[in-house]
């Protein structure tokens, strides 16, 4: 059962077509990455289904409501954990709570139990009357989590949500998002541009670029889509056809001083490729990876991002807005 459905979307400001007609739908339950760098559009796609940007054209619904027809139906339907820290710092973590959940009404008895649950959830129970300055960033983070899933959203949308930590704190951040969608049955949207994550984490994947949406499917499909593992080699003068009419090669490209070669069963066939390449100087053999899936597919690496193209979600808004004029 779709909860997010999306049909010819498209999002313009002034001369910068941002959204390019999206088709797109999302599972109940299903934590879906949408993967793409700085100003490829995910930005301006999550804004419209918050309700935060109007869409242009086509048409998104979020829990059966219509996100331009009923705006203040799909807001009472999602969470959002912003990029940037929105935390109250002079508050304790518990204030931060119980504002938010005065804001979205909850009656008195729900609040507190719903509270409770939610620093139990995210290991912050004993942390609780802290002021939220004194907490470290991973702690931050964690109760912007709970933030979001306080009021029992339908849906709960993540902006890069561990851009700037450590590898330990975003490994225990992932743990917790999991952890909380399947015990609140929630249905997650994030943007990401680390790949590894997204492969570890999302059940399916929409890789974004210059606002359409490129591929569509679950990480280990799109990486076998591929064709086989590469294999990187550096050598004087690599003989290509010979390579490219190897039964078990798929594909060959030359960059710069190097050939990469997809193959199947790497392994394998890896003594037999090289028998026939005279001066090899140096060879690199890996499986293939989701940014391999993005080059392949938009002839560029996910992180070459133009200055101007990063930021959060209101930047992103406000730049396009202005680039428009």
């Amino acid at each position: 059962m779709s909860i997010i459905e999306i049909k010819a979307l498209t999002k313009t400001f002034g001369k910068i077509q941002a959204v390019r007609g999206i088709d797109l739908n999302i599972e109940k339950g299903e934590i879906f990455g949408l993967l793409g760098p700085n100003g490829a559009g995910k930005t301006t796609t999550i804004g419209m289904l918050c309700t935060i940007i109007r869409p242009t054209s086509g048409r998104a619904t979020l829990a059966g409501f219509d996100v331009v027809k009923n705006p203040d139906a799909v807001r009472r339907q999602v969470g959002i954990v912003f990029q940037d820290p929105t935390l109250d710092t002079v508050l304790t973590g518990y204030e931060n709570l119980e504002l938010h959940a005065r804001l979205y009404g909850m009656p008195a008895r729900q609040r507190e139990k719903r509270i409770a649950e939610m620093l139990e959830l995210v290991d912050l129970r004993d942390r609780s009357k802290d002021i939220t300055r004194t907490y470290s960033g991973g702690m931050r983070r964690r109760l912007e989590l709970a933030r979001g899933l306080l009021h029992q959203p339908a849906v709960l949308f993540l902006d890069e949500p561990t851009l700037g930590l450590d590898p330990q704190t975003r490994a225990r951040t992932w743990d917790y998002i999991k952890k909380m969608a399947q015990k609140e049955q929630t249905t997650v949207v994030l943007t990401t541009h680390y790949m590894e994550e997204a492969e570890q984490v999302c059940d399916r994947v929409g890789i974004i670029d210059q606002g359409q949406i490129m591929a569509l499917d679950a990480p280990d499909n799109l990486k076998q889509s591929l064709g086989g593992d590469l294999v990187v080699i550096r050598a004087k003068e690599p003989p290509l056809q010979k390579i490219q009419a190897l039964p078990y090669v798929t594909d060959v490209k030359l960059n710069e001083d190097a050939v990469e070669i997809t193959m199947k069963d790497a392994h394998l066939h890896l003594p037999e490729l090289l028998s026939i390449i005279p001066h090899v100087e140096c060879v690199e053999t890996r499986v293939p990876t989701l940014n391999d899936v993005f080059i392949k597919l938009t002839g560029h690496d996910i992180r070459e991002d133009s200055p101007e193209d990063s930021g959060s979600w209101v930047d992103s808004v406000a730049r396009y807005r202005q680039r428009g004029k």
